[in-house]
């Protein structure tokens, strides 16, 4: 079991993450912790974790654990990245405990070789840090983003553990259809009022039920507040001008009739009453519930004509750091195509991609937008959000970047913030900023919504959906390839092949 006990978390900066939140993670849970990006969600589990957070937040309340945590942290320690597997699971290793569990990861053996850490692939990765966690004996999982850089298939095999396993567990994912499949209760963590107000809900549903009871009760609360205002306006305004008609004949009775002048007191001293008793009921209607609002931003209008030729790329081989990915790689792509690149993690498909900018990189008759998959290749880590937006030629240019930063959801604060000190999310929403600022009419694409939260995703692919111009991709975002893409290639076995 894992309590949290009226449990406050703020940040140095004075920010509310968290506010007199008190919860039971019992056994059976699988709690979906959701929220949009910069939220405070992987602080949240570390919290939960028993993991020092003292440098930037401060705590009150309680949380109580009865068990071990086996805490899965976003990224793994570069320090253990340099590490032999063997090693970064245990020192001291039983390998009687280790082989037993390897069936629970299905994990090939051969895995478990001198290869250092960092060598393996995202979803080996993955599975190896789990199979630390589950070798440590845990009664409880604080799983952050787990299906970050995963491929089709192991996000099929994690589905699969998550929905196993005996542990209760909270995890954080960007994965829409995982989160159907997964969740049986959802957490959802907000910020309201431009990021001045904490709000968390508690559901026991599945995430899509969640999402459906959430809009009905917003609906219904809204529509319930807006009649308690309008009824409460008119018993004000009502009040009101009794109160001036009192007030007005107090102004003007004659100094020669103080019995009446007793009576108007009186009166008054009745009217004031009931004008504290609105003031009491006004702070007991319904209040409007003003959700944190979907991310609302569009492409301006981009024509492109669907017979332009926009690539016809021809590798006889696809090498990274001298190792042959695949051979004899053929891709035509028109106009209006939007092209989803699939395959296993290690395939080369990011490696394809990078030949395809180098390929387009100095046309003129296109405007090229390519959002990395490594946000580093293309931000300066100590410019501003700003800065990375804004050319620096025009203050009415300063100011459109800043109006439309606001319409993403940054602060005042945040606009000014060093990159480096942005979660992954928001620096994807400025990637696509900056594709949407910069009108480009063809978008190259490594993994687009990888690190947007199940709350932005929606909004992003359906503006990639209406989208005018050329779309090339690579992605394992089941939603994404389902309502976005229009054509289908993997890069499998050394060859890329078209999908029906």
């Amino acid at each position: 079991m894992l309590k949290t006990d009226d449990l406050t978390i703020i940040t140095h900066k004075g920010r509310k993450l968290l506010e007199h939140f008190s919860f039971v993670l019992n056994e059976g849970d699988k709690i979906a912790l959701i929220g949009e990006e910069g939220n405070g969600k992987s602080t949240i589990l570390k919290i939960l974790a028993g993991i020092d957070v003292s440098d930037y937040v401060s705590i009150e309340g309680r949380v109580e654990k009865d068990g071990k945590v086996g805490y899965l942290p976003q990224r793994i320690d570069p320090n253990d990245l340099e590490k032999d597997v063997l090693s970064y699971i245990d020192e001291q290793m039983d390998y009687n405990r280790l082989y037993s569990l390897l069936g629970k990861i299905d994990i090939d053996g051969q895995l478990l070789d001198a290869r250092p850490l960092k060598s393996l692939s995202g979803g080996e990765k993955v599975r190896i840090a789990l199979l630390k966690i589950l070798y440590e004996d845990p009664d409880i999982l604080l799983l952050d983003e787990p299906s970050n850089d995963l491929d089709l298939k192991t996000l099929l095999w994690l589905e699969d553990f998550i929905m196993n396993t005996r542990l209760p567990l909270i995890f954080v994912s960007h994965d829409e259809t995982l989160l159907d499949h997964c969740a049986n209760g959802i957490l959802h963590l907000e910020q309201l009022k431009r990021k001045s107000e904490a709000h968390i809900t508690f559901a026991a549903l599945p995430y899509e039920e969640y999402l459906e009871s959430r809009e009905m009760f917003i609906s219904r609360n809204n529509k319930i507040a807006v009649k308690e205002k309008a009824q409460f306006q008119k018993q004000l305004e009502k009040w009101r001008k009794i109160y001036q008609k009192v007030e007005h004949r107090q102004n003007t009775i004659s100094r020669g009739d103080p019995h009446g002048g007793q009576l108007l007191k009186k009166k008054m001293h009745a009217v004031k009453a009931q004008g504290r008793n609105l003031e009491a009921k006004k702070e007991k209607l319904t209040r409007l519930y003003e959700p944190e609002e979907a991310i609302d931003v569009f492409f301006d209008e981009i024509r492109m004509n669907p017979n332009k030729v926009i690539l016809d790329l021809k590798i006889p081989e696809l090498k990274a750091g001298g190792k042959k990915l695949a051979e004899e790689i053929s891709l035509k792509v028109f106009g209006k195509d939007k092209v989803c690149i699939i395959g296993d993690n290690g395939t080369g498909k990011s490696t394809l991609i990078k030949a395809i900018y180098e390929a387009l990189k100095e046309r003129k008759d296109i405007s090229l937008g390519y959002m990395p998959q490594d946000y580093a290749e293309k931000m300066d880590p100590d410019s501003s959000c700003i800065g990375f937006l804004w050319d620096g030629k025009s203050l009415e240019g300063r100011s459109r970047v800043q109006t439309f930063l606001g319409t993403l959801k940054f602060t005042a604060e945040e606009m000014e913030h060093p990159l480096s000190g942005l979660s992954e999310g928001q620096k994807c929403k400025l990637f696509f900023a900056k594709l949407i600022l910069d009108r480009n009419d063809v978008l190259l694409l490594d993994e687009p919504t990888r690190n947007l939260s199940p709350l932005s995703g929606p909004a992003i692919r359906k503006i990639l959906d209406d989208f005018g111009g050329c779309i090339i991709a690579v992605s394992h975002d089941r939603k994404f390839i389902q309502e976005v893409a229009d054509r289908l290639c993997q890069l499998q076995d050394g060859r890329l092949k078209a999908l029906d």
